[in-house]
């Protein structure tokens, strides 16, 4: 697809204008609080380095795990590691896992085949329903974060446009208060409820020392996906380089992730980012098996 290809055109060639529509739908409508979640995924960025080795060996690999969905990230190989958004879907597809969302950038929003409107083409056309911002940043002011709610409402309205959903990822920066105010909420609360939806990091939350119920209570259907990253028993308050394998540290999955469950949550998506006596995949494996039980009561 060329830098200055037509989405109206490309959409109407590929037969993807309805489908794009209903994706959108089915991404941003609220379910029934009783729906269970089947599934478990991997962001990508755990097994970061085996990936920019070996994409479909590794892939490979974490379907052997058990994984049935999996998000990506926007690395030097792109969102699709090399390959075509249809190569990439087609390999997936045939190892029985799919890609439901990425995490990229938002910064160019529209024209470009790498712009926001772009990757939402692209996205839609593998149906895969979400992009998500993964990073802005600590800001100096609230109004900082009141200007950036405002630029993830286009970006919302964008990729709404285009078949897709548009979401933010938070880390502990997210929690730490801003001219008396609390970033994430600032976003929250300053965002399309119809074209921005939220990612909650259990782990940056549980870090930055707050109460991941009290904001799936608060906002409730706000949050559509979570990351779910354990955290050392031993870890100072604070400290971030603290991940660890699911079910050695610190935090009690179960009735999270069925509380998260009701409350709109539909991905719980595995992320590791330390590794101690065990490589990336190694741990994504430890991770599967400690997520394959839990699923199917919650």
């Amino acid at each position: 697809m060329s830098t200055s290809y037509s989405r109206r055109k490309f959409l109407q060639s590929t037969g993807l204008a309805a489908a794009g529509a209903l994706l959108a739908k089915n991404a941003l409508a609220e379910e029934h609080p009783g729906y269970k979640i089947k599934n478990y995924g991997l962001q990508l960025w755990t097994v970061k380095e085996d990936m920019a080795k070996d994409p479909k060996g590794t892939l490979k690999e974490i379907a052997k795990y058990g994984y049935t969905t999996i998000e990506g990230f926007e690395g030097a190989q792109g969102m699709f590691w090399g390959m075509t958004p249809a190569e990439f879907e087609a390999y997936t597809r045939s190892l029985g896992i799919k890609m439901i969302g990425s995490h990229c950038g938002y910064k160019s929003l529209t024209g470009k085949e790498n712009s926001l409107e772009g990757k939402a083409v692209q996205a839609v056309s593998i149906g895969m329903p979400y992009l998500i911002c993964p990073w802005v940043g600590p800001q100096k002011s609230a109004d900082d974060f009141k200007r950036i709610a405002e630029e993830f409402n286009k970006c919302g309205e964008i990729c709404r446009r285009n078949g897709v959903a548009y979401g933010y990822h938070n880390h502990d920066y997210s929690f730490k208060p801003v001219d008396g105010q609390i970033p994430l909420e600032i976003l929250l609360e300053n965002t399309d409820h119809d074209s921005v939806v939220f990612e909650m990091d259990l782990y940056w939350a549980i870090t930055a020392g707050v109460d991941p119920y009290h904001y799936f209570n608060k906002y409730n259907k706000r949050f559509r996906l979570v990351h779910v990253k354990d955290r050392k028993k031993d870890a100072t308050p604070g400290d971030g380089d603290a991940s660890c394998d699911l079910g050695t540290g610190s935090i009690t999955w179960e009735p999270l992730l069925h509380h998260a469950k009701t409350k709109g949550v539909r991905y719980y998506i595995v992320e590791q980012e330390r590794f101690d006596g065990s490589t990336p995949l190694q741990s994504a494996e430890v991770d599967a098996k400690f997520l394959k039980p839990i699923i199917p009561r919650i």
